[in-house]
Formats: structure tokens, sequence, C-alpha cells
């Protein structure tokens, strides 16, 4: 039994020396989590990947001594795909694999997978600050939020990367669309979506929408058919949230009241220093009567009406730039603005992990963080965060 759980200690460590890490914590639920989706000898293969992509004549050179053939490791890489362990994805002809980061990765491939002990730890992992400090600290972020398309307007001028409709004119397929994990897994836990009662609203492009398709977690679909999804999606008042990166992997249709990344949001003091985002509301406090509805609309409560008839405010700590409370203010008294310093994505994730590799924060790097997180909280008078 020591042994085996040796086994999975080794593979922890190795993922959180990734990209994005996968740090150990007291209670060891991280454990847990990857014997849910490692047998003992494919926790042991996967130690021998990295998060860069390689072919299988590389990744032989380092794990043949725990294979008999060429053959038996791709049926092994191929297996732990299948169970969203690591990813994969086919060019000129050729696989590639790569190990694949709890999130956004590995937990998203358990859409099928999903069980109530799984769910239990994950929380209990995600909650755990020792996580929690190693996914903010990271140099970018792995998404991003984009307005939606009726928030926009020409004098914006938005790059490409920040509208919906030429990211999936200019985008490579397949297309795959696949159901919410996180809007299943709150439902399963009994508490369904407040926002939508749609279950396919989650977008697969590329190398994600090749690896979803090789897990069983979706189905192919046109570009013409992504794009009126996605189109109903902000009709229905989810934040669109994109891979970081110019050439997109996937797009999240996220609400407040399941999805992990805009939860995490609200759960801190700044929450816009550790976002990507080009755009903020402004409200037009002579045009605005106070009514409410974009309070309501407003999926991170960054909108607030503090009393009736009186103009609403934004927090600017907090608002995404989602443009969700754009188009449905009767009076037209909100509006996007754009930010004064606009950031453009890398252009892949391979760029985007390696920035994220060169300025990976150590134990310094990582208590500085903790610290903002405590003066933050105290500057913003949300010092209920602290508990």
């Amino acid at each position: 039994m020591e042994k085996e759980e040796a086994v999975y200690i080794e593979l922890q460590k190795h993922l959180d020396k990734q990209a994005v890490g996968f740090p150990a914590t007291k209670s060891g639920v991280e454990r847990r989590i990857l014997k849910h989706i490692f047998t003992p000898e494919e926790a042991r293969i996967a130690t021998c990947l990295s998060y860069k992509s390689e072919p299988l004549e590389t990744l032989l050179e380092r794990a043949g001594h725990l294979v008999e053939s060429s053959d038996a490791l791709e049926r092994l890489l191929d297996r732990i795909q299948k169970k969203g362990g690591i990813e994969t994805h086919t060019k000129d002809g050729i696989k590639y694999y790569c190990n694949a980061p709890l999130v956004v990765g590995m937990f998203e491939m358990q859409l099928n997978r999903l069980t109530p002990e799984f769910i239990k730890d994950f929380k209990k992992y995600i909650h755990d600050k020792k996580f929690g400090i190693e996914f903010l600290s990271t140099e970018r972020p792995q998404m991003r939020t984009i307005p939606i398309a009726k928030s926009i307007r020409p004098q914006h001028r938005a790059g490409t990367y920040d509208e919906i409709t030429q990211l999936l004119t200019n985008a490579e397929g397949p297309f795959v669309i696949h159901e919410c994990i996180c809007r299943r897994k709150k439902e399963m836990e009994g508490d369904p979506c407040r926002v939508t009662d749609r279950k396919e609203t989650c977008l697969g492009v590329g190398s994600m929408a090749q690896a979803t398709l090789a897990s069983g977690n979706g189905r192919q679909i046109s570009r013409e058919e992504a794009i009126s999804i996605i189109e109903q999606n902000q009709k229905d008042g989810l934040v669109l949230q994109p891979s970081n990166t110019e050439k997109i992997d996937f797009i999240c249709s996220c609400c407040g009241c399941c999805c992990g990344m805009l939860r995490m949001q609200t759960s801190l003091p700044k929450p816009l220093d550790y976002w990507a985002s080009n755009f903020q509301a402004a409200v037009d406090a002579g045009v605005c009567n106070g009514c409410g509805v974009c309070e309501k609309r407003c999926q991170v409560g960054a909108v607030r009406v503090a009393e009736k008839n009186l103009p609403a405010k934004v927090d600017l700590n907090r608002c995404i730039g989602c443009g969700l409370c754009v188009p449905t203010c009767p009076s037209n008294a909100i509006s996007l603005s754009k930010k004064k310093t606009e950031v453009e994505p890398p252009q892949t994730r391979e760029d985007l992990y390696e920035i994220i590799m060169a300025n990976k924060k150590g134990k310094l790097g990582k208590f500085k963080l903790n610290m903002k997180f405590f003066i933050d909280a105290v500057r913003t008078g949300r010092t209920d965060l602290l508990r």
C-alpha cells in the first residue's frame, strides 16, 4: 500500500512542476483525485509527459522501461486520455500527448465520470489555500472574459480576440459541444442552475475538441452550429470565457451560480488583479433610473443599486467587462468602456504555458501573493473573505 501511495505522490510532484501547478495539501485529498483518474501503472506513465505536446517516439525514450513496446505505450496513453488524465491531439497524421492541468483540463474531462465522492474531493481540494495560491499565481490566467456581441460598438475598435464571432470565424476546427460540467456537478448536489436550463453550452475547438471527442464527452458540430449556440448562450445571460489565447481552444459560457471561476471571483477582494479582460462597465448617472435590471443580470455582483430609483454603481474591482448588463438596460444608461491598457493574449496555448513557466512563482512569490490578499481584504473592507 505504501508503494502504491508513493506512485501518486510522485505524480502529484510531477504535475506541480508543470505550467499550472498541482500542490500537495495536508489532507492528501489531491491523491484521491489522482486515484479517481489513474491506476498506479497509468500514474507512472503520466510522469513521463510534460505540459508540452510530444509524439509517441519521444515519450518512448522516457517511458520505454515501463512498457513492453511502442504499441503497449500507445494503448496506455490512449486509455489515460479516455479518462481525462492527459490530452492528445493529431497534427499532420501524428498523435501528440501532454499532461493536463487539473483546471482547465482533467476536471472538465470527468463529465461522464463524476461521482459524489469525486465531487466532494474536488471541492475540498479547490477550496484549499494551497491550490488557491497556486492557481492565482500564474503570470497569465488560463481564461479571459470577452464581451457579448451586443455590448460591443464600432468605436470600441475591439481586437478580433475580443469579438466572439470573429474568434469562431477564424478558429480551426473541429468544433465540439458538450454539457457544462459545473452545472452538472451543481445539479448532482441538488442545486441546479438558476440562469439556464440548457445543458450543452460549452464549446471545444481544435486540439481541445479532438481531446473531448476522444474521451467521449461531446459531439461534433459545424462552425455555423457553434456560432448559433454561442448566440443563444449570450441571450440566456451567460458570460463568455474563452481560452486566454488568440487561437482559441475552448469557449466556456458561465453563470455565477455554478461556474467555479466566477464563484472564485466572488471570494477575492480585488479579483480583477487576477483576471484577463479589456473592458469594464460604466453607468451614466444622469440617465439611469435605478431599475436594478443590471444588478440582476450581473453574474459577479459588480453592479449594485443601493436604493430604489438611485443610479446603479459599478465596482471596478469586480467588473469583468462581460457586457451582459448593456443590451438589457431599458434606459440605455450602461455601456462598456475599453480599459486604458489593452492586454493582447498570446497566440497559442503553448505560448501561454511558456509565459507561465518562465514566470512561475516560488515560495517568496506565493508568500507575497498571500500578503496581498490580506491587505486587499482590509483596504476594500472585505475582511469577511479572510475567514
